[in-house]
């Protein structure tokens, strides 16, 4: 059985700081690619960031230098730290983990979602 819970979303004012934190069960994380997504009211869910099993991180534009993606395998966590947060990334962030293997199979799994609501 293979779980992804995300915590740590709430109501924060512009300008202020959020931890998300997504604790996988039932896998190997340390083989996957992690990612945070995020779905606005009336849009569709969108890229936020990755982070490789080797550690390396691609981000949106719109959150680079303000977002930053991480992960413990020995915990089996994946993190998102947000600064400066602004009224647009109110949302429900979404954490995703991929795997592709030698021949290309592609096994995937979502979590269900945080609330971040960003304002005064």
């Amino acid at each position: 059985q293979v779980q992804l819970v995300e915590s740590g979303g709430g109501l924060v004012q512009p300008g202020g700081s959020l931890r998300l934190s997504c604790a996988a069960s039932g896998i190997m994380l340390s083989i996957y690619v992690m990612g945070w997504y995020r779905q606005a009211p009336g849009k569709q869910r969108e890229l936020v960031a990755t982070i490789t099993d080797g550690g390396s991180t691609n981000y949106a534009d719109s959150v680079k230098g303000r977002f930053t993606i991480s992960r413990d395998n020995a915990k089996s966590t994946v993190y998102l730290q947000m600064n400066s947060l602004k009224p647009e990334d109110t949302a429900v962030y979404y954490c995703h983990a991929d795997k592709t293997d030698w021949w290309g199979t592609v096994v995937d799994y979502w979590g269900q979602g945080t609330q971040v609501t960003v304002s005064s």
